[in-house]
């Protein structure tokens, strides 16, 4: 009686030597949702004394951290949370994820073996997506839960429809910082590269959301930003916007396509 062979065997071993990450960005995004988010009433209300700090300064540096509508639930949620400190969790666990999918198991000699028991490239670079897409909707579905069990008792008077939206978004730019690292990772072979990318098209899209906030002449650079595209029509406030999700998703499909080809075009362990 033949063996059979375990479905998705690279996804079930990028998951299983994932676990110890997982349960530590998951606590991280937990930790930085319950520092933030409770604050609000105290902070973020339109007669805190930080709404009326924030009142004070420069349209332009208010607008560059995006603060304009801190004084709301939604505007304060998505300033604190949704775009910098879980912006900046996300794209690292992103980083990291993707990179080990080719890149630092290039390096550390594994890959090398597991192409030599006949397993494809493509076969490689979806199964590591698919294990890295995974775990970035579990972190993406454990914040938008923390978020609503926090909206009645920080008052942020958030709908679940419009938290469903931002967590798409924010979902989106996960997977393009990931998928970035895996194309470059797949193409390059060496994990510095793959980190550059993941979290460099993360630095650049926030730098052009920043510069396309300055004024209306410069607007144009925000439809450039992948950060643009999931938060300037504000979806924790406004819900939905198909566009933007659209351009993240075909943007982070179109880099591990990239990735397959480039993979399948190279000699490995060179």
């Amino acid at each position: 009686m033949t063996e059979r062979t375990p479905t998705l065997p690279l996804f079930r071993a990028a998951m299983n030597n994932g676990r110890i990450s997982t349960v530590l960005w998951s606590a991280g995004i937990l930790a930085a949702i319950s520092l933030y988010l409770p604050l609000y009433p105290s902070i973020g209300g339109a007669n805190s004394q930080m709404a009326r700090l924030i009142a004070e300064l420069p349209k332009q540096l208010v607008a560059t951290i995006g603060y304009t509508d801190i004084a709301t639930g939604a505007g304060y949620a998505g300033a604190t949370f949704y775009g910098l400190a879980g912006f900046a969790i996300i794209v690292i666990a992103a980083t990291a994820w993707g990179t080990g999918t080719t890149a630092s198991a290039e390096e550390d000699g594994e890959l090398v073996l597991v192409l030599a028991h006949g397993v494809s490239r493509t076969r490689v670079v979806l199964e590591g997506t698919l294990a890295t897409a995974v775990r970035l909707v579990w972190l993406v579905t454990l914040s938008g839960a923390a978020v609503w069990a926090l909206n009645d008792p920080a008052q942020l008077e958030l709908r679940a429809a419009n938290v469903t939206a931002v967590s798409a978004a924010f979902l989106g730019l996960g997977l393009i910082s990931a998928a970035a690292a895996i194309a470059a990772g797949a193409i390059l072979g060496r994990r510095t590269p793959a980190i550059s990318a993941g979290a460099g098209v993360a630095v650049i899209a926030y730098i052009l959301n920043a510069l396309g906030s300055q004024s209306a002449t410069l607007q144009w650079l925000r439809t450039l930003s992948p950060y643009g595209w999931a938060y300037q029509h504000r979806p924790l406030a406004t819900g939905v916007d198909w566009g933007g999700l659209a351009l993240l998703y075909g943007l982070a499909l179109t880099l591990i396509v990239v990735a397959v080809v480039g993979f399948n075009r190279r000699d490995v362990g060179r």
